[in-house]
């Protein structure tokens, strides 16, 4: 049975799985998700929520849900491309956090951003990224080099110089660095700028599959409505947001030109909005 089609009045709902088991990135996703569903039981019914069978990458996970393939659903950062390709909820999952960068960088080089205070700044450094994300591209079209490779070989690589910042989103960096400093003690957290683009994180159906989309729409509308939707975020964020020392860092606004124009820019209830002063 296709992952699209109701079992027996139920919603089956198949997400992706962990690029690799015990991967915590998507924590806060899962649980929006199954909230959201949980929240439109009386008007669409049961569901059964379950991870599909691949532990694969993000760039495979679109091509699965464009074939129907092993899942229903995807969370995924949002370009032109893709809302020409499927439906996008445009509901930003994580309000642009993963817009705001910190950077790991190599503890020989902790004073490598001291001075940097613009985009030309920026590009006499490489970054890292993993194979087939869509920040690849933003960074590039930005004059910015990058290395690609496999997420979970990039802190090694990081450690061996192979490039010169690692950036990662403040719901991100400092779990990472908890968990990886022990295997490469070389990287550091870097202390002086902040990097900034309009990044929203949505979930994507298939253009075949109204059903869940519109029932997607209703759950994230009502999580919003009675404040669910920020719980999760403040639960799984707010301490990485404590901790990142705003007022303290230089930002560096990077122009996103993946962004569609549908994009709900214009709401500020949608958004973060970081307190710089």
């Amino acid at each position: 049975m296709s992952p699209c089609v109701e079992a027996k009045g139920v919603t089956v709902v198949i997400h992706p799985a962990d690029e690799e088991k015990g991967d915590p990135r998507f924590n806060d996703v899962k649980e929006i998700l199954k909230t959201a569903l949980e929240k439109t039981v009386t008007e669409f019914g049961p569901y059964e929520l379950r991870a599909s069978k691949q532990h694969t990458n993000g760039l495979r996970y679109l091509n699965n849900l464009a074939n129907g393939y092993d899942l229903n659903v995807v969370w995924s950062s949002t370009t032109e491309e893709k809302e020409s390709n499927y439906l996008p909820i445009r509901i930003p999952l994580r309000k642009g956090l993963l817009g705001y960068r910190i950077l790991l960088v190599h503890k020989d080089k902790k004073d490598l951003l001291k001075n940097v205070r613009t985009l030309a700044d920026l590009k006499k450094f490489s970054v890292g990224q993993g194979v087939g994300w869509d920040d690849v591209k933003l960074y590039e079209t930005n004059g910015i080099a990058v290395v690609e490779a496999k997420y979970s070989n990039l802190f090694r690589m990081l450690s061996y110089q192979r490039f010169d910042l690692f950036p990662r989103g403040i719901n991100e960096i400092f779990s990472e660095f908890e968990k990886e400093s022990a295997q490469n003690p070389e990287l550091v957290i870097d202390e002086n700028i902040l990097i900034h683009y309009p990044w929203p994180y949505y979930f994507f159906v298939s253009k075949n599959n109204q059903a869940l989309h519109k029932r997607l729409v209703a759950g994230l509308k009502k999580m919003l409505k009675d404040g669910s939707f920020d719980a999760i975020f403040w639960k799984y964020n707010g301490k990485a947001i404590e901790a990142v020392n705003f007022k303290n860092r230089r930002i560096i606004e990077i122009q996103n030109y993946l962004l569609p124009k549908a994009t709900p820019l214009h709401n500020p209830s949608l958004w973060f909005h970081p307190k710089m002063k």
